[in-house]
C-alpha cells in the first residue's frame, strides 16, 4: 500500500496506517449480508454492528450494477462545472447544477481541510486535521462532494430501492424507518480533501430515549474501493459514548489527529459499509495514488425526527408527519426504479408506503414532481 511521499512524518504515519489496517480486521465485523430464515437480520452481525458502530458488508453489488453506478458517476463528472463558479463543463458545455435548488457540487483545496476548526456543519468539526502542499500544476479545486444524487444519477436511484439494504435499514431503525440524505464523497487520488474528526448527530444528544442508535446510520457504497489511505477512520465503539469532547480528546493526543485506537472501514469495490451516525470518525487527506469515491445514504428512526424544529441545512423546518412523508415518498420511488430494471428481484415492502404504490411509480412524472429538488426535504439530525 502505498501511503504519502517517503518523510520522517510519514515514516510514521505509515506505521500508524498498518496498524489501524491490522487492528480493523480483527474486529469481527466483515461480511456477506445474511438474514435468518425468519428475515430477521442475522445476529451476529447484530451484535458486531452495535459493538464496533459498523460492519462492513462485502460483495453486496454485481459487477454489472457496479459499473452501471461507476458510469454515471462518471458522466456527472463530465458535466460538472469544471472549477469552483463555473458555467462549463471540462468540454465546454454548459454545466449541470444550476437547474436544482439545492447546488450539487462542493468544491475545495486539494489536501486541504476545509471543516476543521470551522463553525460549518454546525461546528461539528472543531479540530483541523493536517493539511499538505498540492503537487505542482494539480487542479486548484476538486469536487469534494456531490449533493442529491439521486435526481442526478438513475442508478443511485435504483440502489437506494435495492432490497436488502432496505430491509436493514428496518432491521436497525424499525419499519417506519426514515430517509436521512444522500451524499457523494469524491477524493480523487492524491488530491482529495480531509473531513475532520466528527460525530454526524447534532440535535438529538438529550432525547429523553437517547441510545446508541438515536442520530441513524449511513450506508456507504464503495465505487472504487475504500483503503486505510484514502477511507475513513472510526474510533469503535465511540457511539454510545454520548457526545465527545473531541478538542479534549485531540489535545491530550498532544495535537496530534492520529488518534489511538481508531481503524479505517476497508471495503473493497461493490461492498457496503453501514456506520453509525454517533461515531467518532474522520479522514486524512487522499495522498494516496488510489480514488475513493462513496455514496453515502442515511436512515433515521421515524421517534428520532418527528417534531424536530431545525435549520440544519440553513432553512427553518418542522418534521411533521407531512415533511416526513414527502420526503419518504423518495425510497418508494427508489423501490420501484429497481423493480422495472430488476423484475426478478423480490421487492421491498416499506410499509409507511403499503397502498400508494401507483402515486409513487418511477416516471418521468415522478422524475419531475417527487424526485427534481428532493433533498430540500432531506431529515437532518
Amino acid at each position: 500500500m502505498s501511503i504519502i511521499e517517503s518523510t520522517a512524518d510519514n515514516n510514521s504515519m505509515y506505521a500508524y496506517v498498518q496498524e489501524g489496517e491490522r487492528a480493523a480486521y480483527e474486529l469481527g465485523n466483515r461480511g456477506p449480508i445474511r438474514f435468518d430464515s425468519d428475515g430477521s437480520l442475522h445476529e451476529g452481525i447484530l451484535d458486531a454492528y452495535w459493538r464496533c458502530g459498523f460492519y462492513v458488508f462485502e460483495d453486496v453489488l454485481s459487477s454489472d450494477e457496479l459499473k452501471e453506478i461507476q458510469d454515471d458517476f462518471e458522466h456527472v463528472l463530465e458535466r460538472a462545472p469544471y472549477t469552483k463558479d463555473a458555467e462549463l463543463d471540462p468540454n465546454g458545455r454548459s454545466a449541470i447544477g444550476n437547474e436544482f435548488k439545492r447546488y450539487p457540487f462542493k468544491f475545495s483545496r486539494p489536501l486541504s481541510d476545509p471543516l476543521g476548526g470551522t463553525s460549518k456543519n454546525n461546528g461539528r468539526h472543531p479540530s483541523k486535521m493536517t493539511e499538505h502542499e498540492p503537487p505542482a500544476g494539480g487542479p486548484d479545486f476538486v469536487i469534494s462532494s456531490v449533493f442529491g444524487p439521486l435526481q442526478l444519477m438513475d442508478s443511485a436511484l435504483r440502489l437506494y430501492g435495492h432490497p436488502k439494504l432496505l430491509a436493514l435499514a428496518e432491521q436497525i431503525n424499525g419499519p417506519d424507518f426514515t430517509p436521512f440524505n444522500e451524499t457523494i464523497i469524491n477524493k480523487p487520488a492524491g488530491l482529495g480533501v480531509s473531513v475532520a474528526w466528527h460525530q454526524d448527530g447534532t440535535k438529538q444528544w438529550d432525547h429523553p430515549n437517547w441510545d446508541q442508535g438515536t442520530h441513524g446510520f449511513n450506508f456507504m457504497i464503495q465505487l472504487y474501493g475504500s483503503t486505510a489511505a484514502n477511507g475513513v477512520w472510526v474510533l469503535p465503539g465511540s457511539h454510545k459514548n454520548g457526545q465527545i469532547d473531541i478538542s479534549e480528546k485531540v489535545a491530550a493526543n498532544q495535537g496530534s489527529d492520529r488518534l489511538p485506537g481508531a481503524v479505517p472501514m476497508v471495503c473493497e469495490p461493490g461492498g457496503i459499509v453501514m456506520a453509525n451516525r454517533q461515531t467518532l470518525h474522520g479522514s486524512f487527506a487522499n495522498t494516496s495514488p488510489d480514488r475513493r469515491v462513496t455514496i453515502n445514504m442515511g436512515f433515521h428512526r421515524r421517534d428520532s425526527v418527528l417534531g424536530v424544529e431545525t435549520n440544519y441545512y440553513g432553512e427553518p423546518a418542522v418534521y411533521d408527519n407531512t415533511f416526513i412523508h414527502e420526503r419518504s415518498r423518495m425510497i418508494a420511488v427508489g423501490i420501484d426504479a429497481r423493480q422495472q430494471k430488476f423484475p426478478e428481484e423480490e421487492r421491498f415492502v416499506y410499509k409507511p408506503m403499503v397502498g400508494l404504490e401507483e402515486k409513487n411509480r418511477w416516471n418521468e412524472e415522478t422524475r419531475e414532481s417527487i424526485v427534481k429538488d428532493y433533498n430540500m426535504r432531506d431529515l437532518g439530525i
